[in-house]
């Protein structure tokens, strides 16, 4: 698996933490560098630490199903990317807003926006719901034989920066790109899932 390839899986991984982050945002009284760091940092963290234990985990069996490699990474790619595509069909709300009105999709919203807190305690649970799903990319990296370290550095570095991009998205323009990226980074992670597939069967 090329930079490239693992670009775009680290795009498609993150579009989840953007989603949440973007929600963040619009809850955020005031936007500043330092809070859209902390957010960066809480997924940017742990999207880089679940691949591992998926790889860790993997790495212990992996030898055994090698003439399956390239069905399982399939098959975990594209239920990813299926999961974060139903998911973004979904009404585009996000759940920690306090609103009176329901859908509350964006600054119209009649309600007075509640300063988020950016506690361990609420970060955490936060970070760990959107990365949890990095787990099986980590399986993946394992079959497909990918050097983890400099894999889960690029995850995490991306995921970083989205983040912080999803926190000021979400100030700005409210929760309108929030399906948008949990989209996108479904039809990825599916695209991916694909190509490794289809490489093995043409025998590319």
């Amino acid at each position: 698996m090329n930079w490239i390839e693992l670009f775009l899986i680290a795009v498609g991984l993150s579009m989840d933490a953007l989603a949440v982050a973007i929600c963040l945002g619009l809850s955020l009284a005031k936007i500043s560098i330092k809070k859209a760091l902390i957010v960066g940092l809480y997924f940017g963290i742990f999207q880089a630490g679940m691949p591992v234990i998926g790889y860790i985990v993997a790495s212990q069996f992996a030898e055994h199903v090698i003439q399956y490699t390239h069905w399982v990474v399939f098959g975990l790619l594209a239920f990813l990317g299926v999961k974060m595509i139903w998911g973004s069909l979904k009404k585009e709300t996000c759940a920690d807003r306090v609103c009176s009105a329901m859908p509350c999709a964006d600054r119209t919203c009649p309600g007075i926006r509640s300063d988020a807190t950016l506690k361990p305690s609420k970060m955490i649970p936060l970070a760990l719901a959107t990365s949890v799903d990095a787990m099986a990319v980590g399986v993946s990296f394992a079959f497909l034989y990918v050097h983890i370290v400099p894999a889960v550095s690029l995850i995490g570095v991306i995921t970083l920066v989205i983040s912080m991009l999803g926190v000021k998205i979400g100030s700005v323009f409210g929760a309108k790109f929030k399906s948008k990226a949990e989209l996108a980074g479904g039809i990825i992670l599916v695209a991916m899932g694909l190509k490794v597939l289809l490489e093995y069967l043409l025998g590319l």
